[in-house]
């Protein structure tokens, strides 16, 4: 594990003044301590949005002016998104401001599931984002799960559904939409049937602190 690295444990507080600005959950900027690795989903949103534009996102030059950049594309987030980012925050005093639409911020020629993939990832409330599993099984997506599918210079794509049982048993019910067909065989070779799949039990999964 990176040095940087930390495990989240729920019900334990962290510092809140972390994460680059221009990819910071907005849960962050209100002074959430108790927050989870969705605030990592945000960021993931904040990258893909980045990658469509060329641009940041939300190009802020301080942590309020951060929020303000969110908000005049998202919108002013309601009384009850703002309590699910920080219970705790009492200043509700924001300007009422409409979300500009996707479509008209990003190029015409931007496929609508990339549009639509962005927008799950960039929910107000954390636990309305999207998990990584459920942004990886999006149909935007779907060209790599597709074994035609070659990297521009015409070589084959890198292996990308060589997934571990641990990984496979975060939800096993998206195992028919995450795997391909055609990669079942490697999956198989390491003695991993998907269609017959046993989940680790999660006391195997867990971390320990000591």
């Amino acid at each position: 594990m990176p040095p940087s690295a930390k495990i989240l444990v729920a019900g334990e507080p962290n510092v809140s003044y972390i994460c680059s600005r221009y990819y910071r959950a907005p849960e962050l900027i209100f002074g959430a301590t108790n927050y989870t690795t969705n605030i990592d989903v945000w960021s993931t949103g904040c990258v893909m949005a980045e990658l469509m534009l060329g641009q940041p996102l939300f190009p802020g030059e301080s942590g309020i002016d951060q929020l303000v950049e969110i908000i005049k594309v998202l919108g002013t987030p309601t009384r009850e998104q703002i309590k699910t980012m920080n219970p705790n925050y009492m200043e509700h005093k924001f300007p009422q401001i409409k979300p500009h639409p996707f479509n008209k911020i990003f190029r015409s020629r931007t496929p609508p599931e990339a549009l639509e993939l962005i927008a799950r990832l960039l929910e107000y409330t954390p636990s309305r984002r999207f998990t990584p599993i459920e942004a990886m099984i999006h149909p935007f997506f779907d060209e790599l799960r597709n074994p035609e599918t070659r990297l521009p210079n015409g070589k084959d794509l890198p292996p990308l559904f060589n997934f571990t049982p641990l990984e496979l048993s975060i939800r096993p019910d998206l195992i028919p939409m995450l795997v391909p067909r055609h990669a079942e065989a490697e999956l198989s070779s390491r003695g991993i049937d998907i269609h017959n799949f046993v989940p680790v039990p999660a006391s195997a999964t867990r971390i320990s602190l000591d």
